[in-house]
């Protein structure tokens, strides 16, 4: 393994810059970009990614228009909000709508297309155009990509089928890709683009990771899937490398990550492995933004050890108990740790004396080893490939009995989607917490408020054109109104103390609040600050995560608590 040098690997026009949420795929992609136009190339940068930090790492506004950045004449810069795509999107289909169809048909419609797979197509129309653009082929020796598009998008880009004005005609029920009913005529332009994308003589995927296993299996599942879409020229970035160990912590810390890069999995084993130091600085500015890919660490600021002692998650718990919470869910996005946060949570009302019920998602097969002194709590580990399985061969021996063909694969292809996921694994939350009315029901990897919306309008909509193949299972429509009510729940929001896990969960927030799903306390888990590290490069980092916990207060009214660093940390 070696330093990552983008002047060293022989990089192609097309770079698309991929991987879990937080691993540093925005810093990698400007340091990439910073380097190629400092040696003489001409750069394009181009951001969808709804939680970059772009304008940040380049202290200017930036919009959808290339921007010049000050200082390097060579690049250019464009940052695309999908979001509000998005909506723009959404809007084009469902206005002709409005006022024609019921108005549950029309709500229907919105919640369909209000989920993560419309952002993905969103964000897909701005990559097509330039992978298609002949200006900007002719212009820029280099077009790189900040965040690339999934193996469920591509896929789904070349079902004949997807072309169709799908969300009028289906009757399956749940579908998070009826959003494709407005592509109309980028078909042509969309076939390009996957080609371009599969030419390994124009284009390469950079796969960032962090350098601990969750980041690693997320990055692995990525590469297989874009793989087997034929995109095999990809490149394998680790970033944030400990280089040295100095106290406990770092020690700690240095050892685990090289025990989980000495375990990769076989599908990006053999892939060229570059890595970028862990950095004791945020990547803002252009001065940090030309130091991050150098040899050496810039001189680091001694700083206070003196950090901020905050309160801790037995005080969420304390509330829990006063408030006789009946239903707690532990709600963030991958790798935040929810299952553990659920852990301690269901391990702390146990020891209060409260009967307690906790189900959880992890894959791991020895949960007891976790739980410990397991009387006064009983358990569940819902099994999500299990439940996947099951709900996928229900919709489509529904569908095989009216489709077939391009339709058939069409429906096959939307059971890939993210939420279907989320659909099938709370089918079975939904059943644990209708048969617990005795007991705390402490609930791991909670669905988003668009899955609880998603379920609501279906049932309505089933009933308004009389179809049957969408039925919404009972155990849900009784559980629904307990999730509203904040006497009895409560979503915990886990997130990190870092820029993009607090972005993602300000968006799982607004899901919830638009599902009137009430949610109060969050916690930041894994935080750096709160084990008074005396490593240099540790307590850099721990020092700028105090911004983002400050964030995390105002945004709960002061209602959270912070989590220190624990090692063997996954989930």
């Amino acid at each position: 393994m070696k330093l990552y040098n983008p002047q060293e690997i022989g990089l192609t026009k097309y770079l698309f810059f991929t991987g879990k949420g937080g691993v540093g795929k925005t810093t990698s992609a400007c340091a990439t970009a910073v380097n190629l136009a400092d040696s003489g190339k001409m750069v394009i940068l181009v951001s969808t990614d709804p939680a970059s930090n772009l304008q940040d790492v380049f202290q200017t506004e930036l919009t959808n228009k290339p921007k010049a950045v000050d200082q390097i004449p060579n690049l250019k810069v464009a940052n695309f909000d999908p979001i509000t795509a998005a909506n723009d999107y959404k809007e084009s289909i469902i206005g002709p709508y409005r006022g024609v169809l019921p108005d549950s048909v029309v709500e229907n419609m919105e919640e369909q297309l209000s989920g993560s797979c419309t952002v993905e197509i969103a964000a897909f129309n701005e990559f097509a155009a330039f992978l298609t653009d002949k200006s900007v082929e002719s212009e820029y020796d280099y077009v790189i990509f900040d965040t690339a598009p999934t193996g469920h998008t591509l896929r789904m880009l070349a079902l004949p089928s997807a072309w169709s004005n799908y969300l009028d005609e289906n009757d399956i029920g749940v579908s998070c890709l009826g959003q494709l009913s407005g592509l109309g005529d980028k078909k042509e332009s969309y076939e390009q683009a996957v080609e371009t994308l599969s030419d390994g003589k124009l284009t390469t995927l950079m796969l960032v990771t962090r350098p601990q296993r969750a980041a690693i299996q997320e990055a692995s599942k990525a590469s297989k899937d874009l793989s087997d879409l034929g995109i095999h020229n990809q490149k394998l970035i680790i970033n944030g490398l400990l280089d040295s160990a100095d106290d406990e912590i770092s020690e700690i810390i240095y050892n685990q990550q090289r025990n989980d890069l000495d375990n990769l999995p076989q599908e990006i084993k053999d892939y060229e492995q570059l890595y970028i130091p862990l950095r004791p600085y945020n990547v803002t500015g252009l001065d940090k933004i030309r130091v991050l890919l150098s040899e050496k660490h810039p001189e680091i600021a001694l700083i206070s050890s003196n950090f901020i002692d905050y309160s801790d998650i037995s005080d969420i718990i304390n509330n829990f108990v006063n408030t006789d919470k009946k239903i707690i869910f532990t709600m963030g996005k991958g790798g935040v740790g929810k299952t553990t946060i659920a852990i301690k949570i269901a391990q702390a009302l146990k020891k209060r004396g409260k009967k307690v019920h906790l189900a959880t998602t992890d894959p791991a097969d020895h949960l007891n080893f976790y739980l410990g002194d397991t009387s006064g709590l009983s358990y569940s580990h819902i099994d999500e490939e299990k439940e996947l399985r099951e709900y996928k061969e229900e919709v489509l021996a529904k569908a095989r009995e009216t489709m077939s063909g391009d339709d058939f694969d069409y429906i096959k292809e939307d059971l890939e989607s993210p939420c279907t996921q989320e659909i099938a694994v709370f089918r079975a939350f939904a059943e644990i917490v209708g048969k617990a009315d005795d007991e705390i029901v402490v609930i791991d990897t909670a669905p988003t408020g668009h899955t609880f919306l998603l379920l609501k309008s279906t049932q309505s909509y089933a009933k308004e054109v009389e179809r049957t193949n969408g039925e919404v299972p009972e155990a849900i429509q009784k559980l629904l109104p307990r999730l509203q009510n904040p006497e009895e729940t409560e979503v915990l929001m886990v997130t990190l103390p870092e820029t993009t896990p607090v972005y993602e969960s300000m968006r799982l927030a607004d899901d919830l609040d638009r599902a009137n799903i009430a949610h109060t306390w969050w916690l930041v888990n894994q935080s750096m600050v709160a084990t008074h590290t005396n490593n240099a490069v540790l307590k850099a980092i721990a020092s700028n995560e105090i911004k983002w916990i400050e964030k995390v207060a105002k945004l709960s009214d002061n209602k959270y608590a912070v989590e220190k660093w624990q090692p063997n940390f996954e989930k």
